[in-house]
């Protein structure tokens, strides 16, 4: 990737939105060698989608939700049951693996604590192989971003 390549993903990654004309003018090409440089990002894989960001709150879903989540056996096939499951939750934001205490570490997006009880009566503790739920709110959003840092031109990470 060079700078222009750089470039672009900075540019797509403030507004997706961007006709490849608005693009080209952004990042000094015309229109023709943008569209391919940003067919080559995509076909490498260094974009793989489109999202529009909605506000949560619009939706009412005003709270954000930290789940740990520790599961009774780490075999392979545990861990794969309970990702398959927790992925069929359109509350689940993201779910990660993680070390130490804690098996998972899920964020989710429920409108209130009732919404979040039923939640967790309901679709989580069904899930075989849970051992222990600990739950944390977010207080405050103190910082949000989806664009992701970019190396320096020249360089590599």
């Amino acid at each position: 990737m060079d700078s222009i390549d750089l470039k672009i993903l900075e540019e797509l990654q403030a507004d997706g939105s961007l006709s490849n004309v608005a693009l080209a003018q952004r990042v000094h090409l015309s229109p023709s060698p943008c569209l391919t440089r940003v067919r080559a990002l995509e076909a490498q894989g260094v974009i793989h989608r489109y999202v529009a960001l909605v506000d949560p709150k619009a939706l009412g879903l005003g709270l954000n939700v930290f789940i740990s989540i520790s599961l009774k056996e780490q075999s392979k096939q545990a861990l794969a049951a309970f990702e398959q499951r927790i992925a069929e939750h359109d509350e689940v934001m993201e779910c990660y693996l993680m070390t130490g205490d804690s098996d998972y570490l899920i964020r989710v997006a429920v409108a209130d604590i009732a919404a979040l009880e039923r939640f967790i009566l309901n679709q989580l503790t069904p899930i075989p192989g849970i051992e222990k739920i600990r739950s944390s709110f977010a207080l405050k959003q103190v910082r949000y971003k989806t664009a992701l840092p970019l190396p320096v031109p020249g360089t590599r990470r």
